[in-house]
């Protein structure tokens, strides 16, 4: 696979614990710098103190948007420029679409989508300016197929994707690339700490999205991904000279990325002589 080596100046989100801490890693142990935000800076110490001159920690919650240009210009000052921003944050919220109130689906899709398109309006008058750039958006497994439980969490990452999508054929032509990362189960805090739930719970949905929120929590501590590997291949997309617009992360998601595709060429077929006929006849 034809690389590009130059360094590169990234800034992470989310860098406090999992993946985001360790792709910071990763970027920082491969001669590149970073930018490390997180809603605690002091999260960030084992990162600045061990890469002084090429990392910088800086607070950053995205329910607060009005401090995301700061927050750039920041980095751009303190680095000259800025080569790859990597939206990480977020968390997940677990309960049934009815569970859920509407002060928790706004917070969620602020910190899931909003606030990563703040950032990348933010981050790309500078890239456009330099003819370069690489965003990299964070997504979930939810994102390829959703699960019962996760109707809001799931739509801030089918958002994202859509949003990416056409971000992608927006800057192309720019020298900007855009990828989507889709990882399964890693193992980092998300289920922990970064998993809320829904405000109340309803004994209907007992067995559908209160039996998957059961799944996650005794899954905790016993997911097959790395999120070292994971910052490997997410460095690896990024110094490639053709990355792509999806990169699917462990056994778990790829499976279930080729499941889903092989259903919905299924029902495609299935349903072609209802839905396909629905033109105008020619005269």
């Amino acid at each position: 696979m034809e690389t590009q080596q130059d360094s590169r100046t990234w800034l992470i989100t989310g860098c406090s614990t999992g993946l985001g801490h360790a792709l910071a890693r990763v970027v920082l142990a491969a001669g590149d710098r970073v930018f490390a935000t997180a809603r605690n800076g002091a999260a960030l110490a084992d990162l600045v103190a061990e890469y002084p001159d090429r990392c910088v920690a800086a607070e950053l919650d995205l329910t607060e948007p009005g401090r995301i240009p700061e927050v750039v210009a920041e980095a751009v000052r303190r680095f000259g420029r800025l080569d790859v921003l990597v939206n990480n944050a977020g968390y997940g919220v677990v309960g049934a679409l009815e569970e859920i109130s509407v002060e928790q689906m706004t917070r969620n899709f602020q910190v899931n989508f909003f606030g990563a398109i703040a950032l990348i309006q933010a981050v790309l008058p500078g890239m456009r300016s330099q003819g370069s750039g690489h965003v990299v958006n964070i997504s979930a497994a939810a994102a390829i197929a959703n699960y019962p439980g996760f109707s809001v969490y799931g739509a801030t990452k089918w958002a994202l994707e859509g949003a990416s999508e056409s971000l992608a054929q927006e800057v192309g032509p720019l020298g900007i690339r855009v990828t989507l990362v889709e990882p399964g189960p890693f193992r980092t805090d998300f289920i922990g700490r970064s998993l809320e739930r829904a405000a109340g719970a309803l004994e209907a949905y007992a067995g559908t999205s209160g039996k998957f929120a059961k799944l996650l929590q005794g899954m905790q501590g016993r997911q097959p991904g790395d999120p070292e590997k994971a910052g490997r291949a997410v460095l690896a997309a990024v110094r490639s000279a053709n990355p792509p617009l999806r990169l699917v992360l462990g056994k778990y998601a790829h499976d279930k990325r080729r499941r889903q595709l092989a259903a919905l060429e299924t029902e495609l077929a299935g349903w072609q002589e209802v839905g396909q006929p629905t033109e105008f006849t020619a005269r």
